[in-house]
C-alpha cells in the first residue's frame, strides 16, 4: 500500500515561525505562558543584534 502526498511548494521558514516555535517548545518545558515568552524573544537581545539568522 502506497500513501500519496501531495507535495506542495517548500515554504520559507520566516524569523516568525521560528520565535514561535522556539517559544511553544519553551513553554512545555517551563510551563510559562507562550505569549509571555514570544514577547521576551521579540523584545531580544541587544548584545547579539548584529549577527543574522543563515538562510
Amino acid at each position: 500500500m502506497q500513501i500519496n502526498r501531495r507535495r506542495d511548494k517548500s515554504r520559507k521558514v520566516t524569523k516568525t515561525m521560528i520565535i514561535r516555535s522556539v517559544a511553544s517548545s519553551t513553554a512545555l518545558e517551563t510551563g510559562e505562558a507562550i505569549t509571555k515568552i514570544e514577547a521576551k524573544l521579540k523584545a531580544g537581545s541587544k548584545k547579539y543584534q548584529h549577527l543574522t539568522l543563515a538562510s
